[in-house]
Formats: structure tokens, sequence, C-alpha cells
């Protein structure tokens, strides 16, 4: 029972790192665009949206595919954690709470990360029989 949960620890916090990696090195990249060049935040929103979705979904694979089974519960837990982690954030830093608009957004994350990582537990674990 220890080992369960310290595997299902380890393999979302494998999952969030990678998000939180992702995330800050897709930062890095579009503030040196944006700083550099003439492009504009708001042209740019879209890229940083879609890019988002995309580090959450990796997030939730890895997650999936480092635990093996019970995807869907590995990539929800990596999703919700990852937006505790930016309620938190937002809460504390800025001393507000989710609008509409980004609660319909995390809850997408959420559903991201488990279809992330029930393709992680599938695609991954299936490599390991060959």
């Amino acid at each position: 029972m220890v080992i369960e949960i310290k595997n299902f620890a380890v393999s979302v916090v494998y999952g969030l790192m990678t998000i939180l990696l992702f995330a800050a090195l897709s930062s890095l990249i579009f503030s040196l665009i944006l700083h550099f060049s003439d492009t504009q935040e708001k042209s740019i929103s879209l890229l940083i949206t879609i890019l988002s979705f995309f580090a959450v979904f990796f997030g939730g694979f890895i997650s999936g595919g480092k635990r093996k089974q019970k995807g869907w519960l590995i990539g929800g837990a990596t999703g919700v954690l990852y937006s505790l982690i930016l309620l938190s954030y937002q809460f504390l830093g800025h001393s507000s709470l989710f609008s509409l608009e980004q609660l319909v957004y995390h809850i997408c994350y959420i559903l991201t990360a488990t279809m992330g990582g029930v393709l992680g537990v599938n695609v991954l674990s299936n490599s390991d029989y060959k």
C-alpha cells in the first residue's frame, strides 16, 4: 500500500515537473521573441494557449507512462495538482480567484492531462512488452 502511494506520487511529480519545465522553456522563448521583435502578445496568445494544453497533455502522458496503470487517475491527479498550483499562485500572488473563463480552461487542463495519462499508459507500457 505504501509503495503504491509512493509510486503514484512519484509519477504525478514527474508529470508536474514536465509541465513546469515545458512552461518555463516556452515562457523564456516567447519572452525573448516579444522582447527582440515587433511581435505583440495579442498576436501569439492562441499559440501560447495551444502550447499550454500540449504541455499539460505531455505531463499527463509522462505521468501515465511512468505509472503504467490507471492512466485516467494519474493524469487527472497531475492536472488537478497543476491547477491547484496555478490557483495558489494567482490567489497568493495576485489576490484573485479564477474567473469563469479560467475555470473552464482549468477543467479542460484536467481533462487534457487525463487523456494524456490514458495515452501514456497505453503507449509506453505496450512498448515494454515488445
